[in-house]
């Protein structure tokens, strides 16, 4: 670990954290519905960055919460690939990452005008790093780390309808280009620790009596988590 570019990371965050409060406030609702634009309280047309509305000074969000974890997930990113070329890669789908997360847990979907454009910018920023690299073969293997994730989790959604979305199986996939780029162990272990994490916290919430075992509880944030656990520690 670069603690120097963990730092920077951190510190590169806040600001990055902060702006991603329009986006997930705007995206957080059912699918169909039109974007969030407005005040829920006073009805109010809002800034992208949100923090209080302008006219009831009503918060929008929780603050320092996207700040915080924007600003850890790029510390631990930064400080891992320090002066690495996948870098921006893997920087941009953990900022995504964040937002795809936490309008997750809200409204429990993955909206696709964040996760469908993010499929050529990562494969874009992936490729510049292979030609950097001098190491096509690596990109190869990413682009197929994507398509076996994807339909890995395609068919896990067909044979258990309900317990994983299609939003999941995009996620899925988009993933896939980051883990398979790092190596087929990163990406068996991220996606194993996806099933993990989401047992665990279950079992837990089962016996707080949070949950019953008829409850919907969101896949993506533990897909995400996982992904970023393997990622960084392997």
């Amino acid at each position: 670990m670069n603690h120097g570019w963990a730092l920077a990371g951190g510190l590169v965050g806040i600001p990055i954290g902060a702006a991603l409060r329009g986006v997930v406030y705007r995206n957080s609702v059912p699918s169909g519905s039109p974007l969030r634009t407005a005040c829920p309280s006073c009805g109010q047309e809002l800034p992208r960055w949100l923090l209080r509305c302008g006219r009831c000074r009503g918060r929008i969000t929780v603050p320092l919460v996207f700040e915080l974890a924007t600003a850890t997930v790029l510390a631990l990113i930064l400080g891992r690939f320090a002066g690495q070329w996948e870098l921006g890669a893997l920087a941009f789908l953990g900022v995504l990452g964040v937002a795809l997360a936490t309008i997750d847990v809200a409204v429990q979907r993955l909206p696709d005008r964040l996760t469908l454009p993010a499929y050529p910018i990562v494969a874009a920023l992936l490729g510049i790093a292979a030609i950097l690299d001098g190491d096509v073969a690596t990109l190869g293997r990413a682009l197929l780390g994507g398509l076996v994730l994807a339909t890995s989790f395609y068919l896990l959604a067909a044979l258990r309808p309900g317990a994983l979305g299609l939003g999941d199986v995009k996620l899925a996939g988009l993933l896939g280009l980051a883990l398979g780029w790092l190596g087929w162990p990163v990406l068996i272990t991220g996606a194993a620790l996806s099933f993990v994490l989401f047992a665990v916290v279950s079992l837990v919430l089962l016996a707080a009596r949070r949950i019953t075992l008829r409850s919907h509880i969101a896949f993506g944030p533990f897909m995400l988590a996982g992904a970023l656990i393997a990622a960084v520690a392997l």
